[in-house]
């Protein structure tokens, strides 16, 4: 029987959308159903468990599954032993602790006495003690922005994206204990087999994930300007030069980061380049 690889993704909300996106992308697709709770892929070796979020660590821990993904603050609250296999970019978070909006706040020393409501006691109490911090945690299952405004605590511990949900509990951000995101987990000690089809699976999201943070640039320039565009440009090893019809004029081809993507190309306009094209890279194999 062929090897399969079992993962356990989230069922439902954005860690799922942002998954099976990346999944895609790489060329997986899932036969997904209705409700359906378990399912294959038809090009690629790989069979998908859709779980609670906190319940993947423990799900890869004990091997039911192989590897998940999963934010890095569930696998940190639940404290089961597996490795992180790659970091994913998305479902970017931070955990932080909250105080009503009026409340004079003069460090994390304010804290000592008080009680602080959260769904992450684990963190949170690794985070007190390192601090020298003895408070009351108190834990919740949800709804943990409202504690203060209905007296059941002084204070939040909590995930914080936009920090919307704070100001609309007349709440504001103290101290970051912790930043979040996306994470793909494996058991520990994976089989030969089934280790090669994680790092076929890794292979793959490098390269979407690379492509997706770069833009291929196609550009026009005077011969006696390529050399000071070439120098700009970074490139992947060199840009490429090409000459064209007009032997005056060459062409020039190269790989831009998403984040000096306005930086360069102001450059690039102020050396001379013309005629300059952006074009989104599918894949990108280093």
């Amino acid at each position: 029987m062929k090897t399969k690889i079992r993962i356990a993704l989230q069922k439902k909300g954005r860690l799922n959308e942002d998954s099976m996106k990346l999944f895609k992308e790489a060329g997986i697709k899932f036969n997904v159903g209705s409700g359906k709770l378990v399912a294959s892929s038809p090009g690629f070796p790989i069979e998908v468990l859709f779980l609670r979020d906190d319940d993947i660590p423990q799900t890869v821990a004990d091997g039911v599954a192989d590897i998940g993904v999963v934010g890095e603050n569930e696998m940190y609250e639940k404290g089961y032993e597996v490795d992180i296999a790659r970091k994913l970019g998305f479902g970017k978070c931070r955990l932080s602790l909250a105080v009503p909006k009026a409340q004079d706040y003069p460090g994390i020393e304010w804290f000592n006495g008080k009680k602080v409501a959260t769904s992450y006691p684990n963190i949170l109490k690794k985070y007190f003690d390192e601090n020298g911090v003895e408070a009351d945690i108190h834990e919740i299952a949800g709804s943990v922005e409202i504690a203060p405004g209905i007296g059941l605590a002084d204070a939040i511990f909590d995930i914080v994206s936009s920090g919307s949900t704070l100001v609309a509990n007349r709440l504001r951000e103290v101290d970051v204990a912790m930043y979040s995101e996306a994470v793909l987990i494996a058991k520990k000690g994976l089989e030969p087999e089934k280790q090669e089809l994680l790092e076929e699976l890794i292979f793959r999201i490098n390269a979407v994930q690379t492509a997706n943070s770069n833009k291929y640039v196609l550009l026009n320039a005077p011969n006696d300007k390529v050399e000071e565009i070439v120098k700009i440009l970074p490139g992947m090893k060199s840009p490429t030069v090409l000459p064209l019809a007009d032997k005056n004029w060459s062409s020039i081809h190269s790989v831009i980061s998403e984040d000096e993507f306005w930086d360069v190309i102001g450059k690039l306009k102020a050396n001379g380049a013309e005629g300059i094209l952006i074009i989104p890279i599918e894949k990108m194999i280093l």
